[in-house]
């Protein structure tokens, strides 16, 4: 039991680190620059134009080729890291001022962020060392595997409904603007809430959308037995594009999370840490 303590209070301390809060703060920088380049992405596939993944990592290995890209690309990773071992404290031992199962939920959904920020963290570091294909191609490859595997196809269609949930949960997050109650509103300005409450509901509702529409088309291919729809994000603003008035709401989709790039830098002054 006082081992337990013990390791609580260090994880505790770990967390206050002000060098962990000061990385933190600079990863939603780099956060935020990701987003506003997907979301350039998502409107060059809107309007036909896209030459690259229209996704996250897409988005990095635009960075990449731009001057100094290399090293923004490697300062993002570090500051994505230090996000995720800052909401793997969160997870741990954090969310002290919720009781019961608020703090359950809480801690829980720091867990999911952990693993978000992880995998951004491991793309952006796979970007700087130039590994691998796109990550369409990838994910088609793993789904075509995991397909010709006993059970496969569940497991792939699990992770379809795991990830539709996900965009079913972000747009509800948006909606209801959940997102305030870990902003130090007390600090901002009423048109700095407001512009922060207005780019979080279109944000979050923009990036439930693209995972949502991502997660059905997994489903759909485990259902279909067809690997070459489980393309992730990419996969799904193409689909969206196809649609009537496609062109309309991909762009909108677009402008919503560029929006979110931008609220991610109002985050990295107004998130509490």
């Amino acid at each position: 039991m006082s081992l337990t303590r013990s390791a609580e209070a260090t994880a505790s301390r770990t967390a206050d680190s002000r060098w962990l809060e000061l990385l933190a703060r600079a990863g939603f920088i780099g956060y935020g620059i990701v987003h506003l380049l997907f979301a350039w992405l998502a409107l060059q596939i809107a309007f036909g134009t896209s030459s690259d993944d229209g996704d996250q990592s897409g988005a990095l290995r635009t960075l990449s080729a731009q001057p100094l890209g290399k090293f923004l690309v490697i300062a993002v990773a570090v500051g994505l890291l230090a996000m995720a071992i800052w909401q793997a404290l969160e997870a741990a031992v954090g969310h002290r001022a919720e009781r019961g199962k608020e703090r359950v939920t809480e801690r829980l959904a720091s867990a999911g962020r952990t693993t978000v920020y992880l995998y951004f963290a491991w793309t952006a570091f796979k970007v700087f060392k130039d590994a691998g294909s796109n990550s369409a191609d990838q994910q088609e490859a793993l789904t075509g595997k995991l397909m010709t595997s006993s059970g496969g196809r569940w497991l792939v269609g699990l992770a379809g409904l795991v990830l539709a949930a996900i965009g079913v949960g972000l747009v509800i997050y948006g909606a209801v603007k959940r997102f305030e109650k870990h902003l130090k509103k007390g600090e901002m300005s009423p048109k700095t809430r407001q512009l922060a409450r207005r780019l979080g509901m279109a944000g979050y509702i923009a990036k439930g959308v693209a995972y949502g529409i991502s997660g059905l088309l997994v489903i759909v291919a485990a259902v279909n037995y067809d690997p070459e729809k489980a393309r992730g994000l990419d996969a799904a603003l193409h689909a969206l594009r196809e649609q009537s008035y496609g062109v309309f709401l991909l762009t909108l989709v677009a402008l919503g999370i560029a929006c979110f790039g931008v609220y991610c830098f109002l985050q990295s002054r107004y998130r509490k840490v």
